[in-house]
């Protein structure tokens, strides 16, 4: 790895760094939430991750590396009857089906964007706080408080054996039983 940032530079221009499995040659390109990070030559990868201090890289397996989880910010309907989904990330898929609500999270295969599996904003899903005080623990959904004019959508969960209501665009969803993405190890550093 570098210990310069002469030499970071240097294996980010020479196109050795991938951020989700495509080539990075831009030194300020931005790495955010959930976002993998792949240096082949090292055989390392990594995952973006939020802590309660903001965000961390963790180390995950290469296959992990091809999986991504987004969520989905808004739905545009598009000529042909086709739908378009805008993700967490700004990246956005077209898709058929009307299964998809905003609000709920994708496991997107990288960097094709496949839709891999729809994770539903339910009862008993598990998810992680994003933002704000709790961010990095791990819980899971009680229900959902639908929001008014000047009151913003809550789900109620159960964050590491405690009650807590969490803004709803502060609360990511990981999977139905279990995380779909590796996020252990990440509150309270």
């Amino acid at each position: 790895m570098a210990e310069t940032g002469k030499e970071a530079r240097t294996i980010i221009h020479n196109g050795d760094v991938f951020v989700d499995n495509k080539v990075v040659k831009d030194t300020s390109y931005p790495v955010g939430l959930f976002d993998t990070l792949h240096i082949p030559k090292e055989k390392k990868c990594y995952r973006m991750v939020p802590v309660k201090s903001g965000l961390k890289l963790i180390e995950i397996g290469e296959r992990e590396s091809n999986v991504k989880i987004v969520r989905i910010n808004d739905k545009t309907i598009l000529k042909g009857k086709k739908i378009q989904l805008n993700f967490s990330d700004g990246k956005n898929v077209l898709t058929d089906s009307s299964d998809y609500k905003v609000g709920d999270c994708v496991l997107l295969e990288l960097p094709s964007l496949k839709i891999l599996k729809l994770i539903k904003l339910k009862a008993g899903t598990k998810g992680i706080v994003v933002k704000g005080a709790s961010s990095g623990k791990i819980g899971t959904v009680k229900n959902v408080k639908s929001g008014s004019i000047t009151q913003p959508s809550k789900v109620a969960c159960n964050l590491e054996g405690e009650d807590e209501e969490i803004l709803k665009e502060r609360f990511f969803l990981l999977g139905e039983d279990k995380p779909l993405i590796t996020v252990s190890g990440t509150h309270g550093q």
